[in-house]
């Protein structure tokens, strides 16, 4: 009769722990993170009796969530990934609709300036014309600006969400942790039976850990598991959470980057393209490869610019017949001294050629006696200099100002990174446009040939004798002496130059170059002097409005236009891809999920069906339970 009240009870027991499972599972079907649980049944050794072994019944031997590693795995590998995506996309649609704005573009800006300086070709001598020139160039000017601090705001928006990504991260690191702790008790109390919702709880940190940065997992014996990011710097081992903290960087001060906090409050500087996906791995990867190109290349229009034009400027004569100054405030490269430098050397940075700039960052590193590395960060190209400095590189001359560097230190160079930032208007006074040329060609109208001499271009401004009075003689149809008046020297003497008259000849002579045709006969005679009739001159505004046109810039390849459209077709195209990308991730994020859930999810109409199977179980087990009753009942009657 005891074996009948034994075989009962159990099965009372089975019913109840299935009863109590299928409403858990119920009570949490929209629990983030939650995987479905099952008991699992197993039957008690059968007893010999004479007619052969008797069933004693069943025990439920674990409650087993139905978990796919596989496909958790791949949730948490497709969620870090969708996580950087968008976290990217959403930067970059700032800087592409500022880009690609056409009433607040640069492209507008630039159209009116250079139509304000085609104003002053056509009227050199008109005030109002210069005016619109120097008001154009001031709208220029504030256009460049207002772009630059919009890409610097999104840069400090930047630096503020890497401060919060690092403390949430931190966070995660140590609710982990507390679970690993709870866990590896929880498994050590009961045998090696799983704690299934504090697995379930663990998963779902881990999950939200992976939306801020990849994590690498590393599951341990006792149930824990050890958490880390980068390349290999640990966040979680066992029950201990390290700290990620946020460092300002130490060659750019603009910018906040993530460190690794060890013991006794020191850091170690992790470098950051090695911190990927999430969140963190969006930012940071937004920051090297869109922003910083995005402000460089807007400064290397404006340092282009302000550079090709002043030295143009510097070549013509303005309305007070003096000869042409800087135009626009020339910006000047960047150089971050590394904060954690030994030595005291500061290094100098001069662009020696706006065509050779690259729009790239560069980093100097001192080896050692007078040996110099440099490394140019848009595709990791090295020069070296054995023989020390100065150098020039790309455009950018390099030298030791003053100090002494100690072997590892190191610079951050950036050419044309505050370009935008820092050109200006140089001039407020109209006069002081140089439109005309400071010299002026002449044929003598006692000539007899048919020779001609060109309007002439300077070359040099700084010469000293570029106004002075000189006279070409020709001695004969295919020769010609050279004089320089003002100071009575003989240029060319005697038997003179030789002259082709089907080819013509240059002449270039106290900085500047004139050009020779036609057919002159002996004793004619062409001059070249000083320009006292500018303000009716307009040769070298010409040429300043030619600059629109001409490739200045990377290596003569692209205008100041063509270099900011190349930079709004790349930010504009990543954005598209990024567009494109981060749909087809979320999607396939939404199918992985939907496989996982298919199998670890719960169904509420199979456990519906499960409660229903478990009732009746359970009111079987209760019937048979009061079978044995009378049946007791009935035997205890016959000893009566």
């Amino acid at each position: 009769m005891a074996d009948i009240f034994g075989v009962s009870v159990s099965a009372l027991n089975s019913a109840q722990l299935g009863l109590s499972t299928a409403e858990h599972n119920i009570a949490n079907a929209n629990t983030p993170g939650y995987n479905r649980q099952v008991t699992v049944q197993a039957a008690r050794s059968a007893q010999l009796l004479g007619a052969g072994y008797v069933g004693q019944g069943s025990d439920v031997s674990s409650i087993n969530r139905i978990y796919d590693q596989f496909l958790s795995a791949q949730v948490v590998q497709e969620q870090g990934t969708s996580a950087q995506l968008n976290s990217y996309y959403s930067q970059i649609q700032q800087v592409n609709n500022m880009l690609a704005d056409p009433t607040a573009g640069l492209s507008p800006a630039l159209q009116d300036f250079f139509s304000a300086v085609s104003g002053v070709s056509n009227a050199p001598e008109s005030i109002p014309a210069r005016q619109a020139l120097l008001s154009n160039a001031q709208a220029l000017v504030s256009r460049f600006q207002s772009m630059n601090q919009r890409l610097t705001d999104v840069n400090n928006g930047i630096n503020g969400q890497i401060k919060n990504s690092v403390t949430t991260i931190n966070s995660y690191a140590k609710q982990i942790a507390a679970l690993n702790k709870n866990i590896v008790t929880a498994m050590a109390q009961s045998g090696g039976k799983p704690p299934n919702d504090l697995l379930d709880q663990r998963d779902q940190l881990l999950l939200q850990m992976n939306q801020e940065v990849k994590t690498n997992v590393v599951k341990q014996d006792d149930g824990s598991i050890n958490l880390s990011i980068g390349n290999g710097q640990l966040l979680v081992v066992g029950s201990q959470a390290f700290s990620l903290q946020a460092a300002t960087s130490l060659t750019d001060p603009t910018k906040i980057e993530v460190a690794y906090g060890v013991s006794g409050g020191n850091i170690i500087r992790m470098q950051q393209s090695t911190i990927q996906g999430g969140n963190l791995g969006g930012l940071l990867s937004f920051r090297s490869q869109t922003l910083d190109a995005a402000q460089n290349s807007l400064g290397l229009v404006a340092t282009g610019l302000a550079g090709t034009f002043n030295q143009q400027h510097q070549l013509g004569q303005d309305l007070n017949g003096v000869l042409g100054g800087d135009f626009f405030i020339q910006p000047v490269p960047v150089v971050n001294k590394n904060a954690a430098n030994n030595g005291d050397a500061v290094i100098s940075a001069n662009i020696s050629s706006y065509s050779a700039l690259t729009g790239s960052d560069y980093v100097l590193k001192f080896n050692g006696g007078t040996s110099y590395t440099l490394t140019r960060l848009s595709d990791n190209t090295v020069t070296n200099f054995p023989a020390g400095l100065p150098q020039t590189v790309d455009g950018l001359t390099l030298g030791l100002a003053s100090g002494t560097p100690i072997t590892g230190d190191n610079l951050l160079i950036r050419p044309t990174a505050n370009g935008a930032l820092s050109i200006g208007v140089a001039i407020s006074d109209t006069a002081k446009i140089a439109a005309a040329a400071p010299m002026r060609t002449n044929a003598t109208l006692t000539n007899n040939g048919t020779g001609k001499i060109s309007a002439g271009s300077v070359d040099t401004p700084l010469d000293p004798k570029l106004q002075d009075d000189v006279t070409i003689t020709f001695v004969d149809a295919t020769h010609y002496t050279v004089t320089d008046n003002t100071t009575a020297t003989t240029l060319v003497g005697l038997p003179g130059a030789p002259y082709n008259p089907n080819i013509g000849a240059a002449l270039s002579f106290n900085g500047w170059t004139a050009q020779l045709t036609g057919a002159p006969v002996a004793n004619d005679t062409f001059t070249v002097g000083p320009n006292n009739s500018a303000s009716s001159d307009n040769r070298n505004a010409l040429l300043l409005n030619g600059l629109q046109t001409q490739n200045t810039l990377l290596g003569g390849t692209a205008s100041y236009q063509g270099v900011y459209g190349q930079l709004v077709a790349q930010v504009g195209s990543k954005t598209r891809e990024l567009q494109v990308t981060s749909k087809a991730q979320d999607a396939m994020l939404q199918q992985t999920i939907q496989a996982q859930q298919a199998i670890s999810g719960v169904n509420l109409d199979e456990e519906a069906a499960n409660l229903l199977r478990y009732q009746r179980a359970y009111q079987a087990a209760g019937k048979a339970m009061q079978i044995a009753s009378t049946l007791f009942d009935t035997l205890l009657g016959l000893g009566r």
